[in-house]
């Protein structure tokens, strides 16, 4: 059991190392030639410049300056400085909200970090119970201040009851605020949001098999018929695998041509030869930028060929299709009604937008889905089960003198004393952190394999999965392992009428093991996310051998996003500790405290500055959060409630019975008050918008705006030359090519254009994947790929 003293081992080394992350992010964020990697979304905004182009040879490494030294901790009040709406701007809804979560827990934790230090602790301390138990169990001076401390059958517990239901109510008052407020800012950023085309857009899936009609054909009729004055016209997805293994291939061969481009600039008197062998190792010489070129025009025309092929070929046709209607009441009605008597088939749902699209997962066939789910759950039980072996090691490192007692051969090394505070105060807690850290990249895998097609689906099951296996392996797991191997000899040494109450007191003697975890994670680890030391060194390492064109180093940059899947769980398993804690072992809360003051501050510079979110889903994972913070109190009353039962207190437990009650009930009001908000669109709001819009636009071509916008991201690339090959689908088995001038009519839903440039320039950068702009022509491009 920690000490005070390894406690204090564990803050002094998790404070050094947060201050050496901080120090060495605050030096090394002003250097020059580390700009990309600590300010990459000013880059992509176009927002910022680099450092280096206008500076000496040394000036383009180091910083000259040297008053920015004396300055450099001033990033602190910069990230404080931009508001909540303008964050909402830079960065999105999700990103606003994501901090509001850190605000929430600094709100519920500083009022009752106040309260319950100044009256549990000189109640808990007073009581001396663990006095009268050193015999018996491995307590420390740190269990003194807690409930343990107090003996049975005492008045005192109805100041625990009292002040859980204070801190229940005050909890729930503030999630009330929040949701309501949440729910609010979601539906003004819907009604705010510029026009985009996941707004027109529904995602229909498991399209039935018609005989003698092709999936479009199928589609188009039964669309017509029930949404004939809003549908106008869907856009197939097909697989075409082949040709996306073509595309990467160009990608490459294109890389290549930029750089001996480049490469011929710098040096004009000299061609740049490459060798036609395995890798370049080998082979004769040729001119490069001759030999790439030519490589480059032979791809283009297979390319040219494969698609063709796949678009005369109706089994690449996958049985799911992008709707679009011409407005957003209609896409609202389509999108949140069931379609047919059977709910299995002909299933529809708001499109994800086109940067949130998972495509790999259109091809899986809707009757796979429940069996993948239901693999994956027997997998991921399967996992948390298997993990309490790890988790168990770890615990016997936080309890040396229970293990002593058992092992006894073991002493004279665990004796020593700075061996015993770097054991008990910081290893498990690094330990459990290393254990943890492939977890969340599995657990992403298993939800991808389970079948979601939004990559912002896919986090909040990833994170769900996560959230359970925190509960069930490092917070249930650490206090039932660690108490097996803390009480040990104590339940051999006992009759078994005693062991409940032994587990009922020494449930609260794990707060030393969550203390040390709070220090690495929370502290230490925190200012280890804003040094982003990994990103660094793989981006100097990628400029040094990899780098060859301007586009490899906006590649290299990799400014990453807010990893929702890892952090939200992690965020949810500090509330559990918090409210747990807060009326059992106080002395907790000021180490929550930190951690959620550090990491707001952290996250709000890295919002502004790094993260460049991948989709914006506005603020959809709140309800999750919400729920989670609820079965917190609820865990908190149980586990109460349960030790208050091994303390004999007959009088004061019944008191405790309604609370989770009234907690299930506030639950229930706030999901039927709140949650429709974020699963539903009000076809009011769709047709306020609409009215509006027509108004301020008459003459909008909503189909011009909507055809190209579900393209799969390997074709955004693509640059439209002069000369087009123009294919016309009417039926699966009749596609013929026309020439740009006789097919630029707009299209009807039954009969839908095809584009394709014979060339592709993949030099150009794609487009920013938030801004959708209408196509020069006013025809549908209707490609899709989904790769395996």
């Amino acid at each position: 059991m920690a000490t005070l003293a390894d406690i204090g081992v564990s803050a002094l080394i998790n404070i050094l190392s947060a201050f050496a992350f901080l120090l060495a992010f605050a030096l090394l964020r002003i250097q020059p030639i580390n700009d990309r990697v600590y300010f990459p979304k000013w880059y992509i905004c176009g927002g910022r410049s680099s450092p280096r182009s206008s500076r000496n040879f040394v000036g383009k490494f180091v910083n000259l300056n040297v008053w920015t030294y004396l300055s450099f901790l001033n990033w602190m009040p910069q990230a404080m400085r931009m508001s909540e709406s303008e964050i909402i701007s830079h960065a999105g809804l999700d990103s606003a909200v994501f901090l509001r979560i850190y605000t929430l827990g600094l709100k519920i934790f500083i009022p009752t970090a106040i309260v319950a230090l100044l009256i549990l602790i000189p109640v808990n301390v007073s009581s001396g119970t663990l006095i009268f138990l050193k015999k018996e169990l491995v307590v420390s001076d740190i269990d003194k201040l807690s409930i343990s401390n107090v003996p049975a059958k005492s008045i005192r517990f109805f100041v625990h009851i009292a002040l859980e239901y204070l801190f229940t109510i005050w909890i729930c008052f503030l999630l009330y605020k929040e949701y309501d407020t949440i729910a609010s800012m979601r539906l003004r950023f819907l009604a705010s949001q510029r026009r985009s085309v996941e707004q027109f857009t529904v995602v229909v899936r498991n399209i039935p098999h018609t005989s003698g009609r092709s999936v479009s054909d199928a589609v188009d009729n039964f669309f017509q018929k029930n949404h004939p004055n809003h549908y106008i016209g869907h856009q197939a997805v097909y697989n075409a695998n082949k040709f996306a293994k073509l595309a990467r291939r160009r990608d490459r061969l294109q890389n290549w041509l930029d750089y001996y481009q480049l490469k011929f600039e710098r040096h004009p008197d000299k061609r740049p030869t490459a060798k036609t062998g395995f890798l370049g190792l080998w082979g004769g010489k040729v001119d490069a930028i001759e030999y790439y070129k030519k490589l480059i025009k032979d791809l283009d025309k297979k390319m040219t060929l494969e698609r063709q092929k796949i678009i005369k070929d109706p089994k690449s046709i996958l049985p799911v299709a992008f709707l679009s209607f011409d407005s957003r009441w209609g896409a609202a009605v389509c999108a949140q009604t069931q379609q047919n008597k059977n709910p299995t088939l002909w299933l529809t749902n708001w499109a994800p937008e086109p940067r949130d699209v998972y495509w790999r997962n259109l091809a899986i066939p809707f009757f796979s889905l429940t069996i993948r789910k239901f693999i994956i759950s027997m997998t991921v039980f399967a996992l948390v089960f298997f993990y309490m072996i790890p988790i168990a090691f770890v615990q016997s490192l936080a309890n040396l003198e229970g293990l002593e007692r058992v092992a006894p051969f073991l002493r004279p090394v665990i004796e020593l004393k700075f061996i015993k505070s770097f054991l008990q105060g910081f290893l498990p807690g690094l330990a459990l952190k290393i254990f943890l850290y492939i977890l969340p990249t599995v657990l992403l895998i298993m939800s991808k394999i389970e079948g979601h097609i939004a990559l912002s689906t896919l986090e909040r099951r990833a994170a769900a999965k996560y959230y359970y296996f925190m509960l069930v392996n490092v917070f249930l797991g650490s206090i039932v392992t660690g108490t097996a191997f803390e009480q040990l000899h104590a339940f051999l040494h006992q009759s078994p009428t005693q062991i409940p109450r032994t587990i009922g007191v020494s449930i609260p003697m794990k707060a030393t093991f969550f203390m040390t975890y709070i220090m690495v994670d929370g502290w230490a680890g925190i200012a280890g996310e804003i040094l982003r030391l990994k990103s660094l060194v793989i981006y100097h390492l990628k400029n040094m051998f990899l780098v060859k064109t301007e586009r490899d180093r906006e590649k290299a940059m990799d400014p990453g996003n807010v990893d929702f899947k890892e952090t939200i769980p992690s965020l949810q398993l500090y509330f559990l500790l918090g409210i747990v804690y807060a009326v059992v072992t106080p002395i907790l809360l000021p180490f929550i405290l930190v951690f959620f003051a550090l990491a707001y501050l952290v996250y709000r510079h890295q919002i502004i500055n790094v993260y460049n979110q991948q989709y914006e889903s506005a603020a959809a994972f709140w309800p999750h959060v919400h729920s989670r913070i609820i079965a917190s109190l609820l865990i908190s009353q149980l586990l109460l409630l349960g030790l208050l039962s091994t303390k004999e207190a007959a009088k004061s437990t019944p008191l405790l019975v309604i609370l989770p009650l009234l907690t299930l009930v506030f639950h229930k009001y706030c999901k039927h008050r709140f949650e429709p908000a974020f699963r539903k669109y009000p076809l009011e709001e769709a047709m306020a918008k609409d009215v509006l819009e027509k108004t301020a636009e008459p003459g909008l071509n909503i189909k011009a705006y909507l055809a190209d916008a579900y393209l799969h991201p390997i074709f955004r690339s693509f640059e439209v030359e002069e000369e087009l090959v123009q294919v016309r689908v009417d039926k699966p088995q009749a596609q013929e090519a026309a020439s740009p001038s006789s097919e630029l009519s707009s299209p009807s839903p039954q009969h839908v254009h095809q584009s394709f440039p014979p060339h592709y320039d993949y030099s150009a950068p794609p487009p920013q994947p938030y801004y959708y702009h209408p196509p020069s022509p006013p025809h549908y491009v209707y490609h899709y790929q989904v790769e395996p």
